[in-house]
C-alpha cells in the first residue's frame, strides 16, 4: 500500500520535506507508518510522544488502520495566544 506522509514544523525539518510518499504493509496502522518514518529518519523518533496524527484530514489515534492512498499527517503540539 502506498500512503502520503505529511510533516509539519520541526518534524518537517528532520524529514527534509513536508511530504513523503511511502509504501507500507497491508493492514498497517498510523503507528506502523510512524515506525517506518522513524526507522528511515532516526532523529525524528524522540518526537513521537508529543505528536498527534490525522488520516485524510481527520484526527486519528495511532491505532487507526490506514488504506492505500491515505494521507497520514503527523502534527506537533500547537501553542499560541
Amino acid at each position: 500500500m502506498r500512503v502520503t506522509v505529511l510533516a509539519f514544523a520541526r518534524l518537517r525539518d528532520l524529514l527534509g520535506s513536508p511530504r513523503l510518499v511511502r509504501d507500507v504493509a497491508p493492514g498497517a496502522t498510523v503507528e506502523g507508518v510512524w515506525q517506518a518514518v522513524a526507522a528511515e529518519f532516526p532523529a525524528a523518533a524522540p518526537h513521537r510522544a508529543a505528536l498527534s496524527a490525522a488520516v485524510n484530514a481527520r484526527y486519528a489515534k495511532f491505532t487507526t488502520p490506514v488504506a492505500d492512498g491515505d494521507e497520514v499527517a503527523f502534527l506537533p503540539p500547537v501553542s499560541g495566544g
